[in-house]
């Protein structure tokens, strides 16, 4: 069914036809009530979560979730209390790792590029 309207925009008067959709065969809508949502079905299992060991006494690790930026020490070299060993990158901020203890590098855990969750080992002090 059509119907004509007079509509002003501006001050300026238009003289419109609109058609009615809402019956017939041309619906634009569906009837109220006859439309119907099937149970959600069960989605994939999420992965486990695989249980990070303790970090160790010698364990210098990540203080929060990132992007390893830079490694400042290697194997062998000794080390300050307080002296960083890594720059860890998250939301466009740097924050500075630092050695929570003097001693020997043992081993690097991670490399630049390597995205960590917080908690994860970068390093180990010896």
């Amino acid at each position: 069914m059509e119907k004509r309207f007079r509509i002003t925009v501006d001050g300026h008067p238009y003289l419109v036809t609109v058609e009615d959709l809402s019956e017939g065969a041309n619906r634009l809508y569906p009837e109220p009530g006859s439309m119907h949502v099937a149970p959600a079905q069960p989605g994939p299992a999420a992965p486990p979560q695989v249980a990070r060991p303790p970090a160790g006494p010698g364990d210098v690790v990540t203080p929060l979730a990132g992007v390893v930026e830079s490694i400042a020490v290697t194997v062998g070299q000794t080390v300050a209390q307080g002296e960083r060993v890594a720059t860890i990158e998250a939301m466009k901020m740097k924050t500075p790792v630092v050695a929570h203890r003097p001693g020997t590098v043992a081993s690097i855990a991670a490399r630049p590029g390597d995205a960590l969750e917080a908690g994860h080992t970068l390093l180990v002090l010896g």
